[in-house]
């Protein structure tokens, strides 16, 4: 060997360990009912997402990721817990009014907030929580150190901030009354967050809970002005929307600039995601999918994804993989350098950020538990494994099977026509309900 490579080898080696010891920044960002075909990464729109399309265009666009649910807790959840809904105990929306309330977040689960704890990270969460309105679900009890934020489902109004004519609005245990509009207010609390944790050496984890683009639309006048002039054309209803995704682009992009400018951009990993696909009543778009929020039709559950990790992820890469936004949890725990539970159903996406292949044949399960007169209580499921569906759209609707290889819309119902497939993802879909069968998903509280 060289005199010079041999001295040089230890030193490499030393650095290189050194490095690869270095525990990145996590923030994820996920916004509310944001459909796929209103992201501008994806398709030529009439909605201009710049900051967000950024997030891929400097790492890696996932085409084919879902949800892991078609409404928000439990998509919430899955992805704090990296485990399918329903076995932490909410399989549907968890409600400000218990009586028409479907999941109890399961204490004692470790989030992704207690699990990155163990290894030394600050943890902080903006924005939405709606996994609990009471201890021991608060978001400091679930292993958060900063909250800042709603706890509560949806907002009545973003300027008011109130629902059911209550204040959610929180400082870690602290009721607060924030002026402005509720993007930028968490906006705001996300700078200041990034900015207080970068004075220190700590590692931190931001989860950006944003509660936009979800109903009621109500996009600031001068963002609805400037879409108006641009686009004449467009009526109302999604004028309204395009304006108000637009301004939650322009939020995140004041993130990603603070990222930048406090020198932490290569020591950050960032994904951005949505909790499940937009209203249709809403007109939010999920094109090209079928459905929408609510639906078990992938426009209900693919969702735009995204991640980005300067110096570690090649800028424009493209991936077709199919997962689920819980993998979030499997990954960061994987780069953090700890070991998932062997209870954990997520799938670390860390390969295939290193240009690997991810494993096939694996299932994709989701599940909607509902009140009212068209659900009364009652649960729907659907299952993905390889390029087969099989799937409910409401509790009373026969089983439905789709080949979405070929039938990527979901137009050809083949229950029928491909019995073999329909009785074995049948009887794998079975497993998958009892399984989350064993955990309650109302507390001994709330029992009557």
């Amino acid at each position: 060997m060289n005199m010079k490579l041999q001295y040089l080898a230890p030193i490499i080696l030393i650095a290189s360990l050194l490095h690869s010891a270095e525990k990145p920044n996590f923030v994820i960002i996920l916004a509310d009912d944001h459909g796929y075909g209103d992201v501008s990464a994806y398709q030529a729109t009439d909605v201009q997402t710049p900051n967000i399309d950024s997030i891929g265009r400097d790492g890696i666009l996932f085409t084919a990721m879902r949800a892991n649910c078609t409404v928000c807790s439990p998509s919430r959840a899955a992805l704090l817990t990296g485990r399918y809904a329903d076995r932490v105990g909410v399989p549907g929306v968890i409600r400000t009014n218990a009586e028409d309330s479907w999941g109890y977040f399961k204490p004692g689960i470790p989030t992704l907030a207690d699990e990155l704890k163990k290894a030394g990270y600050h943890c902080g969460i903006v924005g939405k929580w709606h996994l609990g309105l009471e201890s021991p679900n608060r978001p400091n009890d679930r292993g958060f150190d900063h909250f800042h934020g709603f706890l509560g489902d949806m907002m009545d109004s973003y300027t008011t901030h109130l629902r059911h004519d209550r204040n959610y609005m929180r400082h870690n245990d602290k009721e607060v009354t924030p002026v402005g509009h509720a993007t930028e207010i968490f906006t705001d609390w996300a700078v200041d967050y990034i900015r207080e944790r970068t004075k220190t050496k700590q590692p931190f984890f931001l989860y950006l809970a944003y509660n936009a683009p979800h109903f009621p639309i109500e996009p600031p006048p001068d963002w609805l002005a400037k879409v108006r002039v641009r686009n004449p054309q467009l009526n109302e209803k999604r004028a309204m929307n395009v304006a108000f995704v637009e301004h939650l682009d322009h939020c995140i992009g004041q993130v990603l600039n603070v990222i930048n400018d406090l020198g932490i951009l290569n020591d950050t990993f960032v994904a951005f995601s949505a909790d499940n696909g937009g209203s249709l009543p809403h007109a939010q778009s999920n094109s090209p999918w079928r459905g929408g929020k609510q639906d078990h039709y992938d426009g209900g559950l693919r969702v735009p994804f995204m991640i980005r990790w300067p110096d570690q992820i090649n800028a424009g890469g493209v991936s077709d993989y199919q997962g689920l936004n819980f993998d979030l949890f499997a990954t960061c725990l994987d780069l953090a350098g700890l070991t998932p539970s062997t209870e954990i159903d997520a799938v670390s996406l860390a390969p295939l950020l290193k240009g690997k292949t991810m494993p096939s044949g694996r299932d994709l399960y989701f599940v909607r538990r509902e009140g009212g007169p068209g659900y009364c209580g009652k649960s729907y499921e659907a299952l993905i494994r390889d390029n087969w569906k099989l799937m409910q759209n409401d509790p009373w609707s026969p089983l439905e099977l789709y080949d979405l290889k070929s039938d990527p819309e979901e137009k050809i119902n083949l229950a029928k026509k491909a019995p073999k497939v329909f009785r074995e993802l049948s009887a794998r879909l079975r497993g998958h309900v009892q399984r989350g069968g064993a955990t309650p998903w109302q507390s001994q509280n709330a029992v009557r």
